[in-house]
């Protein structure tokens, strides 16, 4: 029997990868989408905030991928509403949660190796939502569920992320703009394989914990191993210019989003990368991507 995947914000970055992931590796994948929304795929149309019409759409489903990331300045409103939605529907449906993690989770002063045992003590509004987010997850009885956690994406798309929004948006015209000092080390996720190993840990899902955290390390690379890798790839000497922190930082006394963005600067001034021990136990086969070939398709496809 075919397994059923129902990818919770697909029209964003980590879903649309999930999406494709899931379809590869032959799952009968569905998109859940806001009524009014169109995806490319098979979808159905429901209000994730809705836990009625969330657990509704999730009957029957084996996996639920946990992709919806309301914009940065409605989290605080939208968060809550939405994993209490979730539960509802993973409780109803049976089905496994497997939700895109992050690094916001730790204080703004993290180690520099960050595992499943390092303490989720984040400070600053977004860290502490995101730690409730997966403790209520944690805390749900009969609820099975698998956080991947990862760096910044990686990706082909343009989506306006780091990476490609600010980063590399200028390298044709031979600059690369990097967020912090540059010889401080940046946990990265090369979007595919994030999700091909998130479609891995759902197939042998039974055999986790009820509660798995598992990180996924990706590339941990300094500014300066990134710039050089660039100019690889990209066969040319480039300018190598900072973002402009100050005035984001005078932009965001009127926007909410903006403040937000710089309230997460210090992700850049700290040296921290993700343990990938307890994946490579899970997923022995897993073979990453090499770091030239994922540059290379973000940067010339």
């Amino acid at each position: 029997m075919t397994n059923k995947v129902l990818i919770l914000g697909a029209n964003g970055r980590f879903g649309r990868g999930a999406y494709t992931a899931f379809s590869d590796a032959g799952w009968d994948v569905t998109a859940l989408v806001r009524p009014g929304k169109t995806h490319s795929g098979k979808m159905i149309e429901a209000d994730a905030s809705d836990p009625t019409a969330l657990s509704a759409a999730a009957k029957g489903f084996d996996v639920i991928v946990n992709a919806l990331n309301p914009p940065y300045h409605k989290w605080a409103e939208l968060l809550p509403v939405l994993t209490a939605s979730v539960i509802a529907a993973a409780r109803t449906s049976g089905a496994t949660v497997l939700i895109p993690g992050n690094v916001y989770n730790y204080s703004t002063n993290p180690p520099a190796l960050l595992s499943a045992e390092t303490p989720q003590n984040a400070t600053n509004g977004k860290g502490a939502l995101r730690v409730e987010m997966e403790r209520s997850f944690r805390d749900a009885p009969n609820i099975r569920t698998i956080i991947l956690r990862g760096g910044d994406f990686i990706k082909a798309e343009k989506t306006g992320n780091w990476f490609d929004g600010q980063i590399t948006n200028k390298i044709n015209k031979g600059v690369i703009t990097y967020p912090g000092p540059t010889d401080q080390t940046h946990a990265w996720a090369y979007l595919p394989d994030m999700a091909r190993a998130a479609v891995q840990l759902c197939e042998i899902r039974e055999t986790l914990p009820r509660f798995a955290d598992i990180p996924f390390a990706g590339f941990a690379l300094t500014g300066d191993e990134l710039i050089a890798a660039v100019e690889d790839i990209t066969d040319r000497k480039l300018k190598v210019k900072t973002v402009p922190w100050g005035i984001m930082s005078a932009i965001g006394i009127f926007s909410p989003l903006i403040r937000e963005v710089v309230a997460m600067r210090y992700l850049w001034n700290k040296p921290h990368r993700l343990d990938g021990s307890a994946l490579a136990h899970l997923l022995p086969n897993f073979k990453p991507t090499p770091l030239k070939a994922a540059l290379q398709r973000a940067l010339l496809s």
